[in-house]
């Protein structure tokens, strides 16, 4: 299967391949590996032109590589940023007086904040779920995502994102008579045959954020809903300024055709590294009169995975909720208690993460209070590279069942409230915990599986346009390579046949295809034979845990495709045989590899 193709595989050379070492190779490591290439490509070792200009060449890469891998600050930046971050002018990101532990530890704190802010733009607060739990989780998110970014970071995020624009399209459908039917009064009326299912309520809304300074951001959002033929709009603009690397302030103005005008004040402050607090004032204008409001979120990182949060609210709804969120690689864990006027209740839910290519995720949720008890299970995956479906069975009393899916499409969200029946049966639980899994199983395999591949293929064919020269010059480089090896390998062979030793008899790196299912596919490889024998020494061939297509004499067959190296080799005398993935390290000679010739 093709996989995803990234810019710094071509663009950046692989250092640590190149010499043959591990990324965790020490100084006298590193040191032997590059005398070893230095009397492989030492210029005055070779009398043709030719060869002594691409010995020349290839001489200079191996010293460039053991230059930058030597020093401890330049090999840092080059493990975190690549050849590219070598080659970047001013460091803005990172001061190059910093130690190689800080330079790591600065490079995942942007890592971090970088994703974080992306998800902001994803799960923007205009947008608020049903539940006070949830509520209090978005208000975390967002204040976390901005709680410790000085201005120079933000100024870098945002001409990296540029604007962003949020939007989410929220459909509810009413079909509880596909279970709850009064066949006996409605048998002489026409078309009571089939179930009537209606669209009861919609909801569209839609935020842009656009970057005016590198303190400033400017937010238009506005939103229209309808429900059993009754409508209404709202349109809001909000002005946020950073005003530290500790805090921002937001102002909002907002107007609608059913409530008044709307003025707001936010308020974000690191109070110390492991915590923060934020506030939303409010003054709403109806024609009742004025009607403000204030949220405080009071929040603390309990560990590295662990934030409590305290909130209270006044005003319309008066609340206090108490929240403790867990979120790990694995795992989300969230339990919270609100006691408030009309609504109190006690939530606990738990979603699971499993580490596939898809991103699974498994969840279930409890909440009981004075309206009643709800119980709802479901489950996501991504379907695509910016697309993840979910779809979860809400099961309460009085509420009834629903079923909920929502579609995720980069920076929009479609969601789908089914309500079936407001009784708890079980068919409706049934059909709508089976009817997802089966509708999704068909659809993925006979549209969404076949889309998606042609897609790869696409892609697949358009970098390899796009790198075709990049491509020709490394396959230049390896064959260049190759030939300087030539007189080596000659020795080397004559060594190990004089004790028996290791010799490559035959090796090849590529693409193979050994599934009969995938037999229509090209077998895309290069003869690598000589380049692995020059790199025996003492009867022992070891290469480390990285992509073989940087070693000497080697080269990327099939580029963005999934690759092996297969070894036939001869040791003792006896043939033996090993095939391993790219990256996957390898030591030879092994017991294991030998082919067994008794039958």
């Amino acid at each position: 299967m093709a996989t995803a193709l990234s810019e710094e595989e071509l663009d950046n050379e692989d250092y640590y391949s190149l010499l043959n070492v591990r990324r965790e190779a020490s100084s006298e490591e590193l040191k032997a590996a590059y005398r070893r290439l230095c009397m492989l490509y030492h210029p005055d070792k070779h009398r043709d032109p030719e060869l002594k200009s691409q010995a020349e060449r290839l001489f200079n890469l191996a010293h460039q590589a053991y230059e930058v891998l030597s020093d401890p600050q330049t090999r840092a930046i080059y493990d975190i940023y690549g050849k590219r971050g070598l080659e970047m002018e001013g460091w803005e990101v990172v001061e190059r007086k910093r130690t190689p532990a800080e330079i790591r530890e600065e490079f995942e704190r942007l890592q971090r904040e970088r994703e974080e802010r992306r998800l902001q733009q994803r799960t923007n607060p205009k947008f608020y779920l049903e539940g006070m739990w949830c509520a209090c989780v978005e208000i975390s998110i967002a204040c976390s995502a901005q709680s410790s970014l000085p201005p120079r970071i933000l100024e870098i995020e945002r001409g990296l994102s540029g604007w962003a624009a949020v939007g989410t399209i929220s459909v509810g459908v009413d079909a509880t008579d596909l279970f709850d039917r009064y066949d006996e009064e409605y048998e002489d009326v026409s078309g009571s045959g089939f179930p009537q299912i209606e669209i009861n309520k919609m909801h569209i809304s839609q935020s842009i954020e656009a970057p005016l300074t590198a303190t400033d951001t400017a937010i238009l959002s506005g939103s229209l809903s309808t429900q059993n033929g009754n409508g209404g709009g709202s349109i809001n603009f909000a002005l946020r300024r950073v005003t530290s690397a500790k805090g921002w302030g937001e102002l909002e103005f907002g107007a609608g055709d059913l409530q008044g005008p709307l003025f707001g004040l936010k308020l974000f402050r690191n109070l110390t590294p492991r915590c923060f607090v934020t506030t939303n004032c409010a003054l709403q204008f109806s024609s009742r009169g004025i009607r403000p409001g204030l949220t405080t979120v009071l929040a603390r990182n309990l560990d590295k995975n662990t934030v409590g949060y305290l909130q209270w609210r006044w005003g319309i709804q008066s609340a206090m909720n108490t929240s403790i969120v867990r979120d790990t690689k694995t795992c989300h864990f969230t339990v919270a208690l609100q006691l408030g006027i009309p609504h109190s209740f006690a939530l606990i839910s738990y979603q699971h993460k499993f580490q596939d290519d898809d991103q699974t995720r498994v969840k279930g949720s409890l909440k009981a209070g004075f309206f009643g008890t709800i119980v709802e299970y479901g489950a996501e995956r991504k379907i695509s590279r910016h697309s993840v479906l979910g779809a979860a069975v809400s099961i309460g009393v009085p509420q009834g069942v629903s079923l909920k899916v929502k579609l995720n499409r980069a920076s929009q969200t479609y969601f789908f409230p089914i309500h079936l029946t407001d009784q708890l049966l079980p068919s409706a639980v049934f059909y709508a915990t089976v009817g997802p899994l089966v509708v999704y199983l068909v659809v993925h395999r006979l549209i969404i599986r076949p889309y998606l591949r042609a897609q790869k293929e696409k892609e697949l064919e358009k970098q390899r346009e796009n790198t075709a020269s990049d491509i020709l010059q490394k396959k230049q480089e390896a064959e260049a390579a190759v030939r300087l090896m030539q007189e080596s390998v000659r020795r080397i062979i004559e060594a190990e046949e004089s004790r028996m030793g290791l010799i490559i008899v035959n090796a090849w790196y590529g693409k193979f295809v050994n599934d009969r299912s995938r037999k229509r596919e090209r077998v895309k490889v290069i003869d690598v034979t000589v380049p692995l024998q020059c790199l025996v020494k003492d009867s022992k061939l070891i290469l480390t845990e990285a992509s073989k297509a940087g070693l000497p004499g080697f080269y990327d067959p099939c580029v963005g495709e999934e690759k092996s190296l297969r070894v036939l080799y001869q040791f003792r005398g006896v043939l033996h045989q090993v095939m391993v993935p790219d990256s996957e390290a390898l030591r030879i000679p092994k017991q294991s590899h030998r082919i067994d010739t008794d039958g």
